[in-house]
Formats: C-alpha cells, structure tokens, sequence
C-alpha cells in the first residue's frame, strides 16, 4: 500500500497536522460541533471572533439566505475573553488542533489588551486579527481599509506577544496588496484573505432591507472567485504565508487556493449547510494527491501557471 500523502504545513510558525481550518464566526467556540465532526482530525481550530467584554451583536433579523451564499449582520456577538478562558478552553485544550483565538476591538488599546491577556494563555497557539472593525477614533473608518491604520494596529498586537500572528483582511478595498503588506512590515506572521463583501438584500413587498443592520457580510460560493483571485495577489507579493477563505464547498474549491498560492484555508459558510465538512475537505484533498502521486500537500502550493 503507498504511503499516504503528507499535509503537514507550517504557517508563520504555526504547525498544523493538515491544512483545513474553521473560519471564526461559523464553527462556535467548537464544542457544538463536537457531536458531528471528529474534531481533532482539524488543521486548526479558529474560534468566534473575541473582543474585551461580552458583547450581544445587531437586533435580528441578522442573518439572510442569497443566491450561491450567505448574507450576515451577526455585529460580533460573544462571550468575552475571560468567560471564553474560564468557559470554553478548557474543552478546546484537550484537542488536537492548536486553538486560535480571532480577536477585535474598535479601539487600538482594546486590540492591544486583548492580546496581552491572550498571551498570557498557554493553551492559546495563537492569534488572528480581524481588522474589518470600525475604528471609532477615526469616525467608524475601518482598520483594515487603511494601510496606516492596519499598520499600526498590527505593530501594537505584535509588541503584546510572541504568538503567531495572522491578520485577516478585508475584501472591501481597492487593493488589497496594499493591506497585505502593511501589516507584512508591521510584523504579522501570515495573512488570511478574504473577510465578507460587504453587500444588501432588499425585500420588495415591504421595499425595507432583509437585514436589520441593513447590510451585512456576503459569504459562500459566491464569493469564492474574488477570493482567489485576491489570495493569487497577495501571494504574489507577500514573503509571508497566505489562508485562503472563501466558499469553499468541497475539497477542488481547496485546491484552487493552494494553487493560486495559499499554504492553508479555512471552511467557513459550508458548516452551516454540511456539518462535516471540514473533514470531508480533508479527505478529498489526500484522495487528490493520492490518486496523482503527489507525495506532499506543498508540491501543489503556489502552482499556477499563467504563462
């Protein structure tokens, strides 16, 4: 029998067991998968994004079917980060995977904060941050449309740790290259692209918007020609690693990140609509390899040929 490819990567220092993580905001804090995925056959386990205080999120409806996708106005809602530590890591450090922690703030400091107390929690590998926020400082602009403003961000989290660093950007910009490498220089270990587009649906009988919040997050298969086209754009130029999110439905959508330049992914919509998905991925992308001799999960990353 031939020997089972290998899908071991490391990312920014980061080593996971396979390349296949959950996208934060649609796996929980994991334990509610518990009884449907094996979880600890993950690359990776990024949980609900984190701020200082529990917060409750945008009045419903929040959440809206569309076309090949997802719209969502969920405004963040979470526990906290000292009732996710007391609460719900002590679940997630009896896994496999290493635990990563999605962090924001509306405020620098309240970034800054969050990763000074991350750091202090060994059972945490490491950190992503989620800069699609709006800095209220600056009259709501977010973090992550501003290459000065996610460059200093970034530099104050990396002067509050010594974790692995991820920065995940927004699509909502006119060049994300631009992001990508502010937050390269500001001292990130790896970038994850793409956050949601920003985007509206609109009921026609009422003439109101579907969502409360009026917009929200696109997510899903619609989205995932603009994201690998933007992983393609920043792998080009980042010295970095690059995850790739972004409708990925089964393992060929994973694929085309890894060729187009991205060393991981992450499963975000699809958990919504098949449960175990994640490890479905996972076995396609091994059957994938096998089936062509292709001995590691590297030979096939950043493979694209446009010429």
């Amino acid at each position: 029998m031939s020997k089972k490819p290998d899908l071991k990567v490391d990312i920014g220092g980061l080593k996971l067991q396979n390349p296949v993580m959950t996208a934060s905001g649609t796996f929980g804090y994991g334990r509610e998968f518990d009884h449907l995925v094996d979880l600890n056959r993950l690359g990776g386990i990024i949980v609900k994004g984190l701020s200082l205080e529990p917060t409750k999120g945008n009045p419903p409806p929040r959440i809206v079917e569309t076309p090949c996708g997802m719209l969502n106005a969920i405004g963040l809602e979470n526990v906290g980060i000292e009732a996710f530590v007391a609460d719900k890591l002590p679940f997630l450090q009896r896994l496999t995977p290493p635990i990563i922690a999605n962090i924001y703030g509306t405020l620098e400091e309240e970034y800054f904060q969050l990763a000074a107390r991350i750091d202090a929690v060994e059972a945490i590998a490491a950190i992503e941050v989620n800069i699609s926020c709006p800095n209220v400082k600056a009259g709501g602009m977010v973090f992550g449309v501003d290459p000065r403003a996610a460059f200093r961000v970034v530099r104050g989290i990396r002067d509050q740790t010594t974790k692995p660093l991820i920065v995940k950007l927004s699509p909502n910009v006119t060049d994300i290259t631009e992001i990508a490498l502010a937050a390269q220089e500001a001292g990130a270990d790896c970038l994850s692209l793409i956050n949601t587009i920003t985007a509206m649906v609109v009921d026609i009988e009422t003439r109101r918007p579907r969502l409360a919040n009026i917009t929200g997050g696109l997510s899903g298969p619609a989205i995932k020609p603009v994201a690998v086209r933007m992983v393609w754009q920043v792998a080009q130029v980042a010295r970095i690693p690059v995850i790739g999110i972004g409708g990925i439905m089964k393992a060929e959508d994973a694929l085309e990140y890894f060729i187009a330049g991205a060393s991981a992914v992450q499963v975000g919509t699809a958990n919504f609509i098949n449960p175990h998905i994640t490890t479905d991925v996972i076995d396609g992308i091994e059957r994938f390899l096998a089936e062509r001799g292709i001995a590691n999960i590297s030979d096939v990353i950043g493979t694209l040929e446009t010429g």
